[in-house]
């Protein structure tokens, strides 16, 4: 079973990367970070495999401290650990919610642009039978 990275935005990635969100974007607009998909509320969304493709080195940021516990309690997991996992979780959604967003628009081009196609043939074809039948006729 394979488990799918997330998707960092361009202010995410350089600040994983250590690099600048210019040489993010650099990048990715001369197409060496495939993949890379726009959201309309998180703006470019780059897989993680992406940026390890293309040499970056990710160092992964510490986690918060753990808050203080009341005393005589004890927790049995961490609340980072809890907030990691929904995190990633989040982001494989969002990545999946981007690339089924992505298909269902390149579908819709695609399904208009057929449309269109037959239309124009629809229209030359009822062009030619009018032009065919005057000619008949006299």
């Amino acid at each position: 079973m394979s488990t799918s990275r997330p998707m960092l935005n361009q202010r995410e990635a350089a600040a994983a990367c250590g690099v600048s969100r210019s040489t993010i974007r650099r990048r990715r607009e001369a197409g060496l970070l495939p993949r890379s998909v726009e959201d309309p509320e998180r703006g470019w969304l780059i897989p993680v495999e992406a940026l390890l493709a293309a040499g970056f080195t990710l160092n992964a940021p510490a986690p918060p401290d753990a808050p203080p516990s009341p005393a005589g309690s004890s927790s049995e997991e961490p609340v980072t650990g809890t907030a990691a996992e929904l995190r990633t979780e989040l982001e494989r959604l969002r990545h999946q919610h981007a690339l089924e967003l992505a298909e269902a628009r390149h579908g819709q081009a695609l399904a208009e642009s057929e449309a269109t196609h037959l239309r124009a043939q629809l229209d030359a074809r009822a062009e030619h039978m009018v032009t065919s039948s005057g000619r008949c006729r006299r």
